[in-house]
């Protein structure tokens, strides 16, 4: 009777589990810390931004840079990888998309921030836009980047050549984003259109019950109306009715008359 090492097999598939739990926890590190990196976008040039803002977003720049390049390098030795099983393969494509999907999205952040900045200087704070905004993203910040609370300075000074510094280093790091975004798609064939969602972190967030109360809710919405609108009809009829009763009343009185 052939002996059949059973603990290969399992020690292969807790292996196989664990890389694929690895790869979700970077991705989804780099959902959070893009998402942050977007809504501290949002308030450059507004009368929320100062110099303790862009020190926010280059942190936060600079923690996506770095989760940024992990994954790439995690993704693309597993997709290469010919002898990976077909189930594993199709989550690390998962994977894939969910992460050239964020980059993207950061690399248009990046971009907007680096013509915003060009536009709006902290040397001249009366030039910024009074939107009516208060506070900062202090607090979102300190959460992506695993942080304690950052603080807040008040009145901080803005050292001489800083902005131009920070926008030559931008111009580097936005040429590399592209850069790498190129070498992804070189190094790793992955059709996004051809990648199916499984599971239930990429399941479709409307689901058939909400669907259908929205449903209910909208038929709900039109019944209440119908009475209103049979209301109006007999409105418009009872005033046509009296316009023409009129009209032959006076007709009949002109004839007497004359």
């Amino acid at each position: 009777m052939p002996l059949v090492n059973n603990k290969v097999g399992d020690d292969c598939t807790v292996g196989t589990e664990k890389a694929s739990d690895d790869g979700k926890a970077l991705v989804e590190s780099l959902i959070k810390v893009v998402a942050c990196y977007r809504h501290l976008a949002s308030c450059i040039g507004g009368c929320t931004d100062s110099l303790q803002l862009r020190d926010e977003l280059r942190q936060t720049r600079e923690k996506a840079q770095k989760l940024a390049m992990a994954i790439c390098q995690y993704l693309t030795s597993h997709l290469r990888d010919k002898s990976l099983p077909e189930e594993q393969r199709k989550e690390m494509e998962l994977l894939w998309v969910a992460f050239s999907s964020s980059l993207e999205l950061l690399h248009v952040d990046m971009c907007k921030v680096f013509k915003i900045a060009n536009i709006f200087s902290l040397a001249d704070m009366t030039s910024l836009v009074q939107t009516g905004l208060q506070g900062g993203g202090t607090e979102v910040a300190a959460r992506a980047l695993s942080m304690p609370d950052l603080k807040e300075d008040q009145t901080p000074a803005l050292p001489e050549g800083l902005e131009s510094q920070e926008r030559s280093t931008m111009e580097q790091e936005i040429s590399q984003i592209d850069q790498m975004i190129d070498d992804m798609e070189k190094k790793v064939n992955v059709l996004r259109w051809m990648v199916e969602p499984l599971g239930p972190l990429y399941a479709d967030p409307v689901s058939r019950t909400g669907s259908a109360s929205l449903a209910i809710i909208s038929v709900d919405e039109e019944q209440p109306g119908q009475p209103l609108c049979q209301r109006s009809h007999i409105v418009v009829l009872l005033f046509i009715c009296a316009v023409v009763i009129v009209a032959a009343i006076l007709s009949v009185c002109v004839v007497f008359l004359l």
